[in-house]
C-alpha cells in the first residue's frame, strides 16, 4: 500500500488584501493550513503501516484504524477547504453573466446569496460555502461546524469562507461579520467563475448518475 503524501501549495498564499492583513494571513497559512498538510501526511504513513493500524482490530467503539480514518477526513478536508479559501482571495474581475444568471435562478440574486452566506458564516463554527449540488444542479449555501461535519455528498464548493476564529482574530477580534464582508470584497472572480464553469460541466456529466 503506497503512501499518499501532499505538499503545501505555497503559490496560494494571498498578500496585501483589503481588510485582511498580512499579519492575519501569516499564521493562518503557515501554521493552520500547513499543519493540516503535516498531520495528513503523518496519518498516511501510519495507515500504510499495517502493524500500526491493524485492520483486524477495527471496530466502531474504538480502534486505531477508526481514529486514523476519522482524523484523515478532518485533516484532508482541512487542506482542501483552506486551499479553496486562499485560492480565491485577491480582488479581481467581475462575476460572469452565466454565474449571475444561475445565482438569480437558484438563490434570488447576489444580494440574497450574500445574505445567506453571511448568515451561514455567523451560524456555523467552521465554514460557510456556496457550491453546486451535483444531484439537483442547484447552487446551495451550506455550513460546516468542522471540516468533516455536515458536508453534503456530491457538493462542489465554489465560494468558501473560513469562519474559524483563527481566520480573523488578529484583525477583527471576536467580530466575525466585518471579516466576512472583507472576504467577499476580496474575491477573485476569475477563479470563482472558472470554478462555477467546471462545476456545471461536472453536473452535466452526472445528470444520469442516479438513474
Amino acid at each position: 500500500m503506497g503512501v499518499h503524501k501532499l505538499t503545501p501549495r505555497d503559490h496560494l498564499k494571498p498578500q496585501n488584501l483589503d481588510g485582511i492583513s498580512n499579519e492575519q494571513i501569516e499564521p493562518h497559512f503557515e501554521a493552520h493550513y500547513k499543519g493540516y498538510v503535516t498531520k495528513y501526511n503523518e496519518i498516511q504513513e501510519k495507515l500504510a503501516d499495517q502493524s500500526f493500524s491493524d485492520r483486524g482490530k477495527a471496530n466502531q467503539n474504538y480502534s486505531e484504524y477508526r481514529e486514523l480514518k476519522v482524523e484523515e477526513t478532518f485533516n484532508y478536508m482541512g487542506i482542501v477547504l483552506h486551499e479553496l479559501y486562499f485560492g480565491h482571495l485577491g480582488a479581481k474581475g467581475e462575476p460572469s453573466e452565466a454565474f449571475k444568471k444561475k445565482v438569480e435562478e437558484d438563490l434570488g440574486g447576489w444580494d440574497t446569496c450574500t445574505n445567506e452566506l453571511k448568515a451561514a458564516a455567523v451560524a456555523f463554527r467552521g465554514w460557510a460555502v456556496l457550491g453546486l449540488d451535483l444531484f439537483s444542479g442547484r447552487l446551495v449555501v451550506n455550513g460546516l461546524d468542522a471540516h468533516n461535519v455536515y458536508n453534503l455528498h456530491g457538493f462542489i464548493p465554489i465560494i468558501v469562507v473560513d469562519t474559524y476564529e483563527h481566520a480573523y482574530y488578529v484583525d477583527y477580534k471576536n467580530k466575525r461579520p466585518p471579516y466576512v464582508d472583507a472576504v467577499l470584497k476580496n474575491l477573485n472572480w476569475d477563479v470563482v467563475n472558472a470554478r462555477f464553469e467546471k462545476a456545471m460541466k461536472a453536473y452535466e456529466a452526472m445528470k444520469d448518475y442516479i438513474g
